[in-house]
């Protein structure tokens, strides 16, 4: 028991330490996906701006393929808040920002350090996958599909997904949710929420793409990128468990109709 620790901890903190240390502190320089007629809201304006924070931006602006709007400034997504700084907490308390969700492990938290915090806002740790077994930790050092098949299968892993989206629907205030990276767990929560939403799937990919763009990540790196093969196997795997993606959000996820209604009645206009 204490060896199958060990390794899922050392498996971990290799991913944590690439993820926060690769390339994203440089100046960015690759070219944002294209993007689709349902895109809102730019890749400057999307972008918090924060100084010591990667991947930070608004997870709202785009168009629903019933014609409304997800709304901004209500729920954001970044990479992990240990080292914000006091003016990117002063920007997130100004977005009021009242709830921070963790999706690291707690290794990942030992290792690279506790969220910091705005004031006024509360902090949540959902560990994705954490509870996953050896062997998937060891096939997600990149980053690749097993670890994104992981996020619907491996146990802890939907009840932390869910956890976020329901605060998302009931808190009065804005949520952020991140991992370390802001790319991986992060954005598989971003999708789940926009699919849920009524965003068009080339959109949902749209918006995970950025994080090539936001983390100045070259083609392939999934070290420090995303690629679609990647998110496209956490969809497929949805089907795969339960049948359909409404099916993992109602049976998987265990998001009511309530919920559903809460989430579209809070960020749709």
């Amino acid at each position: 028991m204490i060896r199958t620790h060990a390794f899922r901890a050392v498996v971990v903190l290799t991913v944590g330490m690439s993820a926060a240390f690769g390339p994203a502190a440089t100046a960015l320089a690759a070219a944002p996906p294209a993007a689709t007629s349902s895109v809102v809201v730019n890749t400057d304006n999307r972008s918090l701006g924060l100084r010591n924070v990667v991947n930070a931006r608004d997870a709202g602006g785009y168009q629903t393929t019933d014609g409304r709007t997800v709304r901004t400034g209500l729920v954001f997504r970044t990479g992990d808040l240990s080292k914000a700084g006091d003016a990117d907490l002063a920007e997130l308390t100004s977005l009021n920002v009242r709830a921070v969700h963790d999706l690291r492990t707690s290794y990942e938290q030992q290792l690279l350090g506790v969220d910091k915090v705005p004031a006024g806002a509360t902090e949540y740790h959902d560990d994705v996958i954490g509870q996953a077994p050896p062997q998937v930790m060891a096939s997600t050092l990149s980053a690749g599909t097993d670890l994104y098949r992981a996020f619907i299968t491996a146990p802890g892993a939907s009840e932390a997904f869910a956890n976020v989206l329901r605060d998302i629907a009931y808190n009065p205030g804005g949520v952020l949710f991140h991992c370390t990276a802001g790319k991986d767990r992060t954005g598989w929560t971003a999708a789940v929420l926009l699919t849920i939403l009524g965003v068009d799937r080339d959109t949902v990919t749209y918006d995970y793409l950025l994080s090539n763009y936001y983390r100045n990540a070259t083609d392939g790196d999934m070290m420090n990128g995303v690629t679609k093969a990647a998110l496209d196997s956490a969809f497929d795997q949805a089907n795969q468990s339960y049948g359909s993606f409404d099916n993992y959000v109602r049976d998987g996820l265990k998001l009511s109709a309530d919920d559903i209604t809460a989430l579209k009645t809070k960020l749709l206009a």
